[in-house]
């Protein structure tokens, strides 16, 4: 079914993709500094939750909410095991996402992201980290909420990493919750832990891979807020993870790799 699947989403990807540049100019890019007023988002926030949708329909994903999310602004931390997370996580709640520099150089993928209010982070740099810090501060006190990956970087075969603790910093300085959310794909209620990158597989293989692949379910677990431990940095980074295990499990023989 692979060769079929090619045949029909290949097109529909091109004609999606020449949509979102035209959303991004008329909408977005117009309205990027629009913030949540009484639980309502604006119109921009819906553009770009209906055009990740989409995208993910596309992919053969369909996006499943676990959970309610909190209101603007709040510090959203998930586990991440593919770029397809942020696409993910976006058909649910419009957030600027913290992403490494190098997508900002990437042909168009550069251009939409930063249309969407990512915070780009050049790894390896305490100089970027410490500007990346100040900027989300900013953000989540001007109103909107931020995404972050704090394993650093992508997990393979299910594995989730360790956290890392200075992320949190940026919700106390802003005196914002920290919401843990879970991205887990699954099909007919078992999870698929290999749908993310494969280990030494770069980005357009597993776009590839994806956008060939049998229907999966794409669902994001919004979970119980973590305390602010302004102490405790580490404390916070750990129940977060925690409680992402716990949703991210399977019962016992149920997991599935696809």
């Amino acid at each position: 079914m692979r060769p079929l699947r090619y045949l029909w989403r290949v097109p529909l990807l091109l004609l999606h993709v020449v949509l979102g540049v035209l959303l991004c100019s008329l909408v977005i890019t117009w309205r990027r500094n629009a913030v949540m007023k009484d639980g309502r988002e604006p119109f921009a926030h819906r553009t770009i939750r209906w055009w990740s949708t989409a995208l993910l329909r596309i992919f053969g994903l369909r996006s499943v909410r676990v959970g309610q999310p909190l209101a603007d602004p709040v510090l959203f931390v998930a586990n991440h095991t593919s770029w397809i997370d942020i696409e993910l996580l976006h058909s649910q709640r419009a957030a600027c996402f913290v992403a490494k520099a190098e997508i900002a150089s990437w042909p168009l993928v550069g251009w939409l992201a930063s249309a969407g209010g990512t915070i780009f982070h050049r790894r390896g740099s305490n100089h970027s980290l410490a500007a990346v810090m100040q900027v989300m501060v900013d953000r989540l006190r001007g109103g909107r909420s931020v995404a972050v990956f704090p394993e650093g970087g992508t997990g393979h075969n299910g594995v989730l990493r360790v956290f890392h603790a200075r992320i949190f910093q940026a919700a106390l300085d802003a005196e914002v919750p920290v919401q843990p959310v879970a991205l887990r794909f699954a099909r007919d209620g078992r999870r698929v832990v290999d749908a993310g990158f494969r280990e030494h597989e770069n980005f357009m293989q597993n776009f590839l891979r994806l956008l060939g692949e049998a229907p999966l379910d794409a669902e994001v677990h919004f979970l119980a807020p973590v305390a602010a431990m302004p102490d405790a940095r580490r404390r916070m980074a750990e129940t977060a993870r925690e409680r992402i295990a716990q949703a991210l499990e399977d019962k016992p023989g149920h997991e599935n790799h696809a």
